[in-house]
């Protein structure tokens, strides 16, 4: 049969990029650090984050979707699985890190200072020593993008995850320090991290947020 023009051969790399897409809003009038906690849904303002990345990649020829377990990840990954009529693979392995701060009023870290008994779990920023350790995120992260790219092979395929996980596998993927201040995370609420590869080789890295308009409306706190 002859090729179609544009098509690798099949012996040739084939070009596949993995969307690390990260949820939207979350409703949290509490303002606490969820963490994996169950319950936290998106808000009204995160279904629209949803819908809007949604929308971004509607043309694009994704024929896989992963997402975290936890509720706000699998709530934003239900639009894009409907415009492409596909099922949602539930992975573990993309699920927000453990934080020993979890359902704790600590937003921008300043309700730590009410917590006493907690300060021993700042003294390793480098490890964290509040919480699962950078490394171990990478990690993981890794072996889900490598399984997504196989699935989605000559494709695109979007993983939904949290803020922390993806902001970790970036800082990993460019070759710089794990240790970071997560107030300067370039990872907003419903953003795209694209990573594109050729067989198994990484050719590029970028970034952008489709649901950029909206959010000035967001709620300021502990979301991930």
């Amino acid at each position: 049969m002859t090729p179609t023009p544009g098509d690798a051969a099949p012996d040739e790399p084939q070009r596949t990029t993995v969307h690390l897409l990260r949820h939207g809003e979350v409703h949290n009038p509490g303002r606490v650090l969820y963490g994996r906690l169950s319950g936290y849904h998106l808000s009204d303002l995160g279904r629209r984050m949803a819908e809007v990345a949604a929308a971004h990649l509607a043309d694009h020829d994704i024929v896989h979707i992963v997402s975290s377990p936890l509720e706000r990840a699998r709530e934003t990954a239900e639009p894009l699985a409907a415009v492409h009529g596909l099922p949602v693979t539930v992975d573990d392995r993309v699920l927000e890190a453990r934080n020993d701060f979890q359902g704790l009023p600590v937003a921008g870290g300043q309700g730590l200072l009410r917590h006493p008994r907690l300060w021993v779990k700042m003294l390793n920023p480098f490890r964290p020593s509040w919480g699962e350790p950078y490394a171990d995120i990478v990690l993981r992260m890794r072996d889900a993008i490598v399984d997504a790219r196989a699935a989605a092979r000559g494709h695109e395929a979007v993983i939904v995850s949290h803020q922390s996980p993806i902001w970790m596998i970036r800082l990993a993927t460019e070759g710089r320090s794990l240790v970071h201040n997560p107030a300067r995370r370039e990872c907003a609420l419903a953003s795209l991290t694209s990573l594109t590869f050729l067989g198994d080789e990484l050719l590029s890295l970028s970034y952008c947020e489709p649901a950029a308009a909206l959010l000035p409306q967001a709620q300021k706190g502990a979301g991930a």
